[in-house]
């Protein structure tokens, strides 16, 4: 071990008498752009071969684009301009992927304060996290009653907003509704 450490120092200083001895002249723009050009075919070439290693280990149905688009439209209407008791949740899938959703988040807010619930599903069903593929859409119909009846107070929040995130905690889109007149919009 010893003996390689010297026989490598001992060629070092052989030769850099050579390499540190010659002189140096400014940058040759025709061999940068050479090099520049032959890392970045090197790293191309390197790129397209473990996209196809990695695309023989998935299955042969599901085709991943190259640059994966994670896009929801999210929509949430009511069905009554003023205190309304139901809210539809519209997702719609617009990315050229699937997405992972995580359970929405839904905000009652009211200028200062925030009250915070996580939607599991609808009637006790639990369909949290969920899978969407490209294109298609899910909807979800929110009761407000029933978060009324956990707490009464929730009646004088006039904004309703609802957060989707997926399953890693990227926020995906939101969308908010007024549930009552107000005289500042925030």
């Amino acid at each position: 071990m010893r003996m390689k450490k010297a026989l490598v120092i001992f060629v070092f200083l052989l030769f850099s008498k050579f390499l540190l001895a010659q002189n140096e002249v400014g940058p040759d723009g025709g061999g940068l752009i050479w090099v520049a050009l032959v890392v970045l075919v090197v790293t191309i070439v390197l790129l397209f071969l473990f996209r196809k290693s990695s695309l023989n280990h998935t299955s042969s149905k599901v085709k991943r684009p190259f640059f994966a688009f994670r896009r929801v439209r999210v929509e949430l209407n009511k069905d009554r301009l003023y205190y309304p008791d139901k809210l539809q949740l519209i997702i719609k899938n617009t990315g050229n992927t699937y997405v992972d959703l995580d359970r929405p988040l839904l905000i009652f807010d009211k200028f200062w304060l925030q009250r915070k619930f996580r939607l599991n599903g609808a009637g006790n069903r639990i369909f949290y996290p969920l899978y969407l593929e490209k294109g298609h859409e899910h909807t979800l119909e929110i009761d407000i009653n029933r978060f009324y009846h956990h707490d009464k107070t929730l009646k004088r929040f006039p904004k309703t907003k609802i957060i989707i995130y997926d399953v890693k905690g990227k926020r995906l889109g939101s969308n908010s509704v007024y549930l009552r007149k107000t005289l500042f919009k925030f």
